[in-house]
This record gives C-alpha cells, sequence and structure tokens, in this order.
C-alpha cells in the first residue's frame, strides 16, 4: 500500500493551528493527525474535515500534485482528476 504524506503541517503552520487543535475540531486525536500527516492512510471523510478546518480543497492536503485539478491516490497511487460540477 502506497504512503503518502501530506501538507498538513505545512498548512497548520501557515494557519496557526496546532494537530492538537485540528484534531479537536474534527473530532479525533493528536496521535491520530500526527500519523496522518506523516503518510498513514485515512478515509476520504477525515481529509474532507482537516480541509475543511485548514480552509483549503483536499487536493491540496497532498504533498504531490502535477497540478491544481489532480491529485494522487494515497491508496493506489493513480492519478486522480477533480472536477467540479
Amino acid at each position: 500500500m502506497l504512503n503518502m504524506k501530506y501538507r498538513i503541517k505545512e498548512l497548520c503552520k501557515d494557519k496557526g493551528i496546532t494537530f492538537q487543535d485540528l484534531a479537536k475540531r474534527i473530532g479525533s486525536s493528536q496521535a491520530s493527525i500526527s500519523r496522518i500527516a506523516s503518510g498513514s492512510n485515512t478515509t476520504t471523510e477525515t481529509l474532507e474535515k482537516i480541509a475543511g478546518v485548514l480552509g483549503v480543497s483536499v487536493n491540496e492536503l497532498f504533498a504531490e500534485s502535477s497540478n491544481n485539478n489532480e491529485v494522487r491516490c494515497p491508496y493506489c497511487g493513480n492519478t486522480i482528476k477533480i472536477t467540479k460540477p
């Protein structure tokens, strides 16, 4: 299974939000946020919650993206094109 690092640490720092604050706001633990930020697999729902608190789109959480409309899936490694309806 592919591990993908997320930009959570960088975004939290930019927004002045600690992992503890983020965890509290999404109903999780600080340890879980640390694991996710280090590349542990997580659910799309959790990524959506994190993105919401940080005020960014889910694709902005990914450390690697080919452009603003594509992200690399942390589960299979495939590139996914993000489109808005």
